[in-house]
């Protein structure tokens, strides 16, 4: 029996925020979407040419608070050939949120607080 991972949920306040969002810092683009006939839910697919894998972007309608994410302990890791570029480019969009020169890794931070690590080609 084989399992593949094909994607993770994130609940997201502001579901065009996040799109761009996710769109500037890590290239990641709408690949579908499955709107409720109702209107009480959005569920936005993104992703990349890099991998199949999918970060499925939630907005419900009747969930005007922010989420609660715990202690954010748990993250989606991105690895990039272009290191230096991409701490550039979170440095200016002021999403870093922790470095670790010492493991050469950095976290950046979505609109609602969920954590991303970013790795360089080792």
């Amino acid at each position: 029996m084989k399992f593949k991972m094909i994607h993770e949920n994130y609940n997201v306040a502001d579901l065009e925020r996040s799109l761009v969002f996710y769109d500037q810092a890590l290239g990641l683009k709408e690949k579908r979407r499955n709107t409720a006939q109702d209107g009480s839910f959005i569920i936005v697919y993104v992703g990349n040419e890099e991998t199949d894998f999918e970060l499925e972007l939630t907005w419900l309608k009747d969930h005007p608070q922010p989420y609660d994410i715990g202690e954010k302990e748990f993250h989606l890791a991105f690895r990039t050939d272009d290191y230096a570029g991409a701490h550039q480019l979170h440095e200016k969009m002021g999403c870093i949120c922790y470095e670790n020169p010492s493991m050469g890794i950095y976290f950046i931070e979505d609109p609602d607080g969920y954590w991303l690590e970013v790795v360089p080609n080792r």
